[in-house]
This record gives C-alpha cells, structure tokens and sequence, in this order.
C-alpha cells in the first residue's frame, strides 16, 4: 500500500459503481437531503458500524461516535450533534449504543495508566463507582465486564434525558425517544437494555430508582 492509500480510492471508486450501477437515482437522491429518524450515540471502535448493524442505508441515521460511548455534559462536541439532530433534523430515536467487549470499559475497569485518554475514561470509572456494589458482587470475570458494558450505557442515556436539549424538546411536545442498547461483537445482536425514555416524567421517574 502506498503512502497516499491508492488502495482505499480505488475501492471507493468500485464501490460508487457498484452502488451506482444497483441504483442509478442513489447519489443524486442522497446529495439533496437527509431526513433520518434516528441518532445513534455510539462505540467509536471500528468492529460497530451504526448503519450496517441495523442494516440501514447512509442518510437514515445521523451518528456521533466516541470511545465508550460517553454523553458528557462539558462535551461540546456531542452536544451540538445532539442538539442538531433534535431541533434541525427533528429525529424521533436517539439510540445510545453500547457493545460487549469494549475496550474504553475494561481500560476503565482496570489499574494501569494509559495517558491523555484516562482523563475520558474518569468518566466511566464514575459509572462503576455509582454502581460499585452490584458490579463487585458479581464472581465471574467476564460477566462483570458484559455488566459494566451495560450499567454505562444506563448512565449514558440518563444523562442524555437530562440533557437541556432533550428536556426543552419534551417540554414543546415533541415526540423524541432515548434508547440504550448494547451490541454483541459475538453474533451480532442487539440487546434492548429496557431503559427506553419518553418524556421528562419517565426521565425525572427513572433517574431517582437508578
């Protein structure tokens, strides 16, 4: 492979025929405007790509992606992406999407330095903290890191409910709902963590029995 990836543009350049030559209206379509339903708040490890695990084409879900899926307050970033989803493309789902076998999780969870990146993951230790009773009574290794996968997944979609966007666009009646899932790198499966999130009522209900 050469320095400048000629491999990488000359898939790409397969890959728009191919599509192309399936759907000729598909770029044209595409290149006008994006009306997804769905933000989906994800994993950035690269084995989780959001439209290929729900088998939905590009324009059908707006994405934002960081390590361990994390929804901080002071994240600038997420927030904006947030806030555009809800109030300029109007979704009606906001999925935050974790996965089994996530690497910022069992860094978290673990003792070792790993530098810049241990500040981002203070926010994950927070999470095992806050649930450090149930995660410590479980004796199996793997279990207690599946637990920890999705125990950050609840946090994260709490705090997206109390997220000022999220509470203004429930308080217009807008119809916008907040998921957690978690996804399986073993099968390909997504687990509904049951942590679904409606209105503030449901929001405000749902954060005081965490």
């Amino acid at each position: 492979m050469s320095n400048n990836l000629d491999e990488l543009f000359s898939k790409n350049r397969e890959w728009a025929a191919k599509v192309t030559e399936e759907d000729p209206e598909f770029f044209s379509t595409l290149s006008k405007q994006q009306m997804p339903e769905y933000l989906w708040i994800g994993c950035a490890d690269s084995r989780v790509p959001a439209n290929q695990i729900v088998d939905l084409l590009p324009g059908e879900v707006f994405v934002h992606r960081n390590i361990a899926n994390v929804v901080v307050h002071t994240d600038l970033n997420c927030l904006s992406v947030i806030q555009f989803a809800v109030d300029v493309l109007k979704v009606k789902h906001i999925m935050v999407v974790g996965h089994y076998g996530c690497g910022g999780i069992k860094a978290a969870m673990g003792t070792e330095e790993h530098g810049m990146i241990d500040n981002w993951l203070r926010h994950i230790k927070d999470v095992y903290r806050l649930h450090r009773k149930e995660i410590d009574a479980i004796d199996d290794e793997h279990a207690r890191f599946d637990r920890m996968c999705e125990l950050n997944v609840v946090e994260q979609v709490a705090n997206v409910c109390q997220s000022s966007i999220v509470q203004n666009a429930w308080r217009i009646g807008q119809e916008l709902h907040v998921h957690g899932w978690c996804y399986s790198l073993g099968n390909g499966h997504i687990k509904d963590l049951d942590v679904t999130v409606s209105n503030a009522e449901e929001s405000a209900e749902r954060l005081n029995n965490m």
